[in-house]
Order: C-alpha cells, then structure tokens, then sequence
C-alpha cells in the first residue's frame, strides 16, 4: 500500500483515539475563575506529620494543574475547599499460620466541604477513603515515606473526579 495512502486513510482513527484521551471530562461553570483550598487538618487519631501538608499541596497542584482556575485565599473565591483527614490507621490484612502477620494496611480518611458560590447544587461534603498494603515486616515509618505520596495522589484523584467530573 501506498505510504501517504495509508497515512491519510489512518488518520480519523488517529483523531478519534487522540480525542478519547485528550477529553478531560472536567466540567466548570464557565464564570468560576478562582478556588481556595484551605490547609487539610490532620485530625485523626494517629496524626504522620507529613501528610496534611504533601496532601493539601497536591491537591492545590492537580486543581490548578487541570483547571485553569486560580488559587486565592480570599473568602470570596468562586469555590471553596476545605477539610480535615479523620483518620489515619494501619491494620493487619494478611496472617499466616494464625499468628504472625504477613501485610498491613495503611488508611487514610478525608472529608472534603466543597462549596460553589456560583452554583449551590455544586455543593458536597463527602468522606473519602483510600489504602495501599505493605509486607508486616516492613517497618510503618517506611511504608509511610512511600505510601503517604501513592495514597494522596488516589485521594486528589477522587476528590478531583467529585468536584470537576461530576462522579
């Protein structure tokens, strides 16, 4: 076959496929233009005191990030995001022979009040709740260097997808 020939035959798949992955599926009022998103508290239980500041920080990254909007702290922001982490908790999953355990859980709880001032049925308070495992021999101060970033992003990720894409 002729190489342009194909080329110019390929092309719409190119188009459709390129189209499908290009769609962000975020859907904003058109007059929203800025967000504050407040500093997530860490009121659990067992506080890391790494986490509210690695979460907060990625979730003001994704939003802008994907959104166009600007951040402010102003309390006249178009939207406002705001919450708390609830709970922090690691959990045995895995036990072998009855008595030892062989993987843990680490899980992390937060509860989101977002509020359009633009668009009330917007509006949602909502827990959010997501975990990673990890071999029990594996110390709980070393699983969170490495889990603490994997499950904020998976949190970011739902609470962005409730906000934005309307799941």
């Amino acid at each position: 076959m002729n190489r342009p020939l194909f080329a110019w035959a390929l092309a719409p798949l190119f188009f459709l496929l390129g189209g499908c992955y290009t769609f962000s599926g975020i859907s904003i009022d058109p007059n929203v233009k800025t967000i504050n998103v407040r500093y997530v508290e860490n009121r659990a239980p067992i506080v890391a005191p790494t986490l509210s500041p690695i979460f907060t920080q990625k979730l003001k990254d994704r939003i802008t990030g994907q959104t166009g909007l600007t951040l402010t702290n102003s309390e006249e922001a178009d939207l406002d995001m705001n919450g708390q982490i609830t709970n922090y908790d690691v959990s045995v999953t895995a036990v072998q022979n009855t008595q030892t355990a062989t993987r843990n859980r680490l899980s992390i709880t937060v509860n989101i009040v977002y509020t359009s001032r633009k668009n009330e049925k917007d509006n949602f308070t909502q827990s959010f709740t997501r975990f990673e495992d990890f071999p029990a021999e594996q110390s709980v101060q070393t699983a969170e260097t490495q889990l603490i970033p994997k499950i904020s992003d998976a949190l970011v990720e739902d609470i962005f997808n409730r906000a934005f894409a309307n799941w």
